[in-house]
């Protein structure tokens, strides 16, 4: 670690593969930054396989790369998958990366699951990102897995002209979380059903979910094959009614004629599923498509949907 910083800076450290930075793994450098000491890891291009984890005991962290498509974190740890000690991973337990802390921030980087989906296995969710945490950002990265690739699962966060690559869930979990000017991209299984886009489990108490807000989607699977979501309850839990909305979006024509589908026995059309003002082959509106009325829509800004937070672009 370098010496001679003073306290009141954050703290700044290089990681790379080549030996020339003070780290040669990113996990190492989270592990030697003090507790609640704001942070800048800063990691070289290469390619980091290893499972990164943000405790929440240390807040204020930025983990910037180099460059978005080159700095790359993998793993390809899946559900079914046992560990050394015989003990099976389950899909939480499957991340590349893990964020516990809060006032996070990721810039420019690629974190990927590189599980292969197509091997003969049980349990093929491989989740990318494992968020849970107030106020986090990223910022132009890259989440790629198939199925669970990113798991927005608690707190406030922030998705800034990011790309996100799955076919199945591969956007769940309960979070608050506003998607801006990202690239959603959905794989072609060659399928009938090719996928679902989310799998929201906002809690009913929890006014607020999922917003995606001038987005683009996109896939090569033919057209009205791809569902926008579908309500996720886990462990079948009543108060998990999702909210999905999206607002001013590019829809592909692989975006089912319906738009959303039921799960598990709930039905899409008891969950809070809005669009609103999209646009593309895939934008329709129908009975199984509810839109937001131009007042209520004045409802699902990114202030409202943060808590009042006003992320840092």
């Amino acid at each position: 670690m370098k010496q001679g910083l003073k306290m009141t800076e954050p703290l700044y450290l290089v990681v790379s593969k080549d030996g020339k930075g003070d780290f040669f793994s990113i996990q190492e450098a989270v592990e030697a930054v003090p507790e609640q000491c704001p942070c800048v890891i800063y990691v070289k291009k290469g390619i980091y396989k290893e499972v990164v984890w943000i405790p929440s005991s240390k807040p204020f962290m930025t983990i910037r790369g180099e460059d978005a498509f080159e700095t790359v974190i993998t793993f390809d740890n899946y559900a079914g998958k046992k560990s050394e000690c015989g003990r099976v991973y389950g899909t939480s337990g499957s991340a590349s990366l893990y964020v516990f802390a809060d006032d996070f921030r990721a810039e420019h980087l690629t974190i990927e699951n590189s599980f292969d989906y197509l091997e003969d296995v049980e349990g093929k969710q491989a989740v990318a990102a494992y968020t849970c945490g107030k106020r986090l950002v990223f910022k132009e990265v890259q989440f790629l897995g198939h199925q669970d690739t990113l798991y927005a699962n608690t707190g406030t966060q922030y998705f800034d002209h990011c790309y996100i690559k799955g076919h199945v869930d591969f956007i769940f979990g309960a979070a608050q979380a506003v998607f801006e000017e990202c690239v959603i991209e959905s794989i072609d299984r060659g399928l009938q059903v090719n996928g679902y886009i989310t799998a929201a489990s906002t809690l009913v108490n929890k006014r607020y979910g999922y917003l995606f807000l001038k987005c683009k989607l996109i896939s090569t699977a033919e057209c009205n094959t791809v569902y926008l979501g579908r309500p996720w309850h886990p462990g079948g839990n009543p108060n998990a009614v999702a909210n999905v909305v999206f607002m001013y979006c590019y829809l592909g024509s692989h975006i089912h004629l319906d738009g959303w589908t039921d799960m598990s026995g709930f039905k899409a059309k008891d969950a809070r599923f809005y669009e609103y003002k999209n646009v593309g082959p895939g934008a329709s509106v129908n009975a199984s498509r509810k839109q937001l009325t131009d007042e209520d829509s004045r409802k699902y800004s990114k202030a409202y949907i943060l808590d009042g937070w006003e992320p840092k672009r």
